[in-house]
């Protein structure tokens, strides 16, 4: 990667991987993007990006010659079963908008997918790369839609497409953006704040979450990563922690002795946690691209209280 456009650049993931690319390739080779305007707090260049308009993504990066897409922008889990027509018209054609744009362009694509792309009917335990995918919510229908076109793009038109399944990712320097897995976002925030917090997701539901620092590093690993040794072109299993709501309190109370739990399950978002594995089998991305993730529960909580505290 040498000049790169980052769609859906003040989301989550997009605010923390602009800052870190630029760190790593230089303020001027790093274009980022959404559908708002212009956010003084982003610190190098800046486009307004509607990924549903058909041309916008194209015209950008050809304006600046990138080489390299990183398409962030999309409506996670919990947003997109309150509004799956927007859902789908985001998510799916903002991601056609930039597959096209990257075939005319002949440029590497990044589209990262989700343990949401997983149902029930999928190994629930040390989940396969390739295995049943049958999701039950409309962010993972349109992720696993993805997945496909992705493959598709490499097949027929020889497009460099490349992704990641993304578990629930956990960070201090932006806020939740609606997923079902920002419950654990919320728990240290409200630790540091209250010393308590009340659970929307039950007890025992074990979800595969990791650190920020540790999926931004996984990003670039991969788009820098020899293509000939990519066996899959849809996305590659990644986790670093399986965890349920109790662990992360236990993990708290190891710094924060007072802070006690409590459960108020929202019904939605159980039952699309359910719906979601239990822990990961990411050996093919060891194997084809050496990712290996540095943070474990405990070290990311440390970091994270810390973090926040200064934040706060």
């Amino acid at each position: 990667m040498k000049k790169i456009l980052v769609t859906g650049a003040l989301g989550q993931i997009g605010t923390e991987l602009t800052t870190k690319l630029r760190q790593v390739y230089g303020n001027t080779n790093v274009i980022s993007s959404d559908i708002h305007e212009y956010d003084e707090n982003q610190d190098g260049l800046y486009e307004t990006i509607d990924v549903t308009n058909e041309k916008k993504i194209y015209e950008v990066a050809n304006k600046y010659q990138v080489d390299t897409i990183i398409h962030l922008a999309a409506l996670l889990s919990a947003r997109a079963e309150a509004s799956p027509q927007l859902a789908w018209n985001l998510n799916m054609n903002g991601l056609l908008n930039a597959l096209e744009a990257a075939k005319e362009l002949q440029v590497k694509l990044f589209v990262p997918s989700s343990i949401a792309t997983f149902g029930l009917t999928t190994p629930l335990d040390q989940t396969p790369q390739i295995t049943v995918q049958r999701p039950t919510t409309m962010y993972g229908i349109n992720k696993l839609a993805g997945e496909l076109l992705c493959d598709y793009y490499h097949l027929r038109y020889g497009l460099d497409t490349r992704g990641i399944r993304l578990p629930g990712l956990i960070s201090y320097a932006a806020p939740p953006g609606g997923g079902t897995t920002d419950y654990a976002v919320e728990m240290y925030y409200e630790a540091v704040k209250k010393q308590t917090y009340t659970s929307f997701i039950g007890e025992n539901t074990h979800m595969d979450m990791m650190y920020m620092p540790d999926a931004l590093d996984a990003i670039i690993q991969m788009m820098e990563a020899d293509g000939n040794r990519l066996k899959y072109r849809n996305a590659y299993n990644i986790s670093a922690v399986s965890a349920a709501p109790e662990d992360f309190a236990k993990s708290i109370q190891t710094y924060i002795p007072e802070f006690t739990l409590q459960y108020e399950v929202d019904p939605v978002r159980q039952q699309i946690a359910e719906s979601w594995p239990n822990s990961l089998d990411y050996t093919a991305a060891m194997e084809d691209w050496g990712f290996q993730p540095t943070y474990n529960l405990d070290m990311m909580t440390k970091d994270m209280l810390d973090n926040l505290r200064i934040k706060l």
